[in-house]
């Protein structure tokens, strides 16, 4: 890893690239984070350095780790691959060594949840390791968006489905189809809940959010003369 930040990025820009962090197929493969290295060299022995004894650890580095809503609904298990730099024998050479970091995500872990390896960054002669944190990320969802513990669906129903009533067959996380009858107006933002249809609560994942359908009402690009003067009859002012 490294020991400076300028602003909030690394200045050897080898360093920590990420791969596959993005994979869309689900499996359990490896992210991996390759760290530029000095190879085998030494470092001198400043006034800050162990004989010192006033080294400062580096501060900690912070690494998105995106999750789809499907991982965070079953939980999942994700493997980086790292390189870092370690203190050979005899003190003062250091060498490039990886390392696989594995984290158990929760089920209904919430973004912006920080997983903290300790200490795991580049070590020198003159520093205490920086830790490795991950910050957990959502990454985009075809179907739904997050809110919390709960998931949104957007339904999108003509004028007339929004006027006389309509089904929806609402889709959940794990493949299922409630079908869903309303029969009142629904107007364009209005919502509905299905109770336990959303994500786990990370504190008790026996337990889960909803599952809300959120309309979307497609109003027509024009009306024919004649339905316009039947509508201005039938609909209230």
């Amino acid at each position: 890893m490294f020991a400076e930040f300028f602003d909030g990025r690394n200045p050897f820009d080898t360093f920590f690239v990420q791969r596959n962090g993005d994979d869309e197929d689900g499996e359990d493969t490896f992210t991996t984070f390759h760290v530029g290295g000095f190879g085998s060299v030494g470092f001198p022995r400043g006034r800050g350095g162990a004989e010192g004894g006033c080294r400062k650890q580096d501060p900690p580095v912070l690494y998105d780790l995106k999750v789809s809503l499907e991982e965070i609904y079953s939980g999942c298990t994700k493997k980086m691959k790292i390189s870092h730099k370690r203190l050979n024998p005899d003190g003062k050479t250091v060498r490039n060594e990886d390392k696989i970091l594995t984290i158990e995500v929760k089920r209904g872990w919430k973004e912006g949840t920080k997983i903290t390896f300790p200490k795991e960054g580049d070590q020198t002669p003159n520093n205490i390791p920086a830790d490795v944190v991950f910050v957990l990320k959502d990454k985009p969802h075809g179907v739904f968006r997050r809110e919390g513990s709960d998931i949104v669906y957007p339904a999108k129903i003509s004028l007339r489905e929004a006027l006389c009533g309509c089904t929806v067959n609402a889709p959940t996380l794990d493949g299922r189809t409630i079908p869903m009858v309303f029969k009142d107006v629904l107007k364009p933002g209005v919502k509905r809940r299905i109770p336990g249809e959303g994500l786990p609560y990370p504190r008790t994942p026996d337990q889960r959010g909803d599952l809300i359908i959120e309309f979307e009402v497609k109003f027509p690009d024009r009306i024919p003369p004649s339905s316009k003067t039947l509508l201005e009859q039938i609909l209230p002012v």
